[in-house]
């Protein structure tokens, strides 16, 4: 029983697996599997290749440790620039997708290019306007205070 502090009972068999549910196994047999065509060594698929071509890069393209080279083709819109993409090339080189310093560091990345968007805005012709461009504005007649503290939703 799942989700009780009884110990579970004996694994079924298959045979009593496929009585009991309709379809379970249906592909155990190799003939039936619905992938077939992919699991048969020689068969044409029509590519000319057997791994596609690699998109031409830069030496300063990030990618994990874990990986042994990029995938074929990758975005090159917004290359890393800045402390931020200092921060990030440092997640990608020093650490493992499975190590939480590396999603934080590209978190930190991100709130850093954040941070230097919002400097460059004020420094520029057309600033951003915080309280109108955030809902402040419209939240006004609207009980703020009491909505932000869980009163009232």
């Amino acid at each position: 029983m799942p989700y009780t502090a009884d110990k579970p009972g004996a694994v079924p068999d298959p045979e009593e697996l496929r009585r009991r549910i309709p379809g379970w196994g249906a592909d155990l047999d190799p003939a039936d599997r619905p992938a077939f065509p992919r699991e048969q060594p020689g068969i044409d698929t029509g590519a000319r290749w057997t791994l596609p071509e690699q998109q031409p890069h830069g030496a300063g393209r990030e990618r994990s440790i874990e990986h042994e080279r990029l995938t074929p083709v990758f975005g090159t819109a917004q290359p890393l620039h800045g402390v931020s993409g200092a921060i990030r090339r440092l997640a990608y080189t020093r650490y493992s997708e499975a190590q939480t310093a590396h999603w934080m560091l590209l978190v930190a990345g991100d709130r850093v290019e954040a941070a230097g968007a919002h400097l460059r805005s004020l420094f520029s012709r057309r600033p951003d306007e915080p309280v109108t461009q955030s809902g402040v504005r419209g939240e006004l007649g609207r009980r703020p205070v009491a909505s932000r503290l869980g009163q009232g939703r």
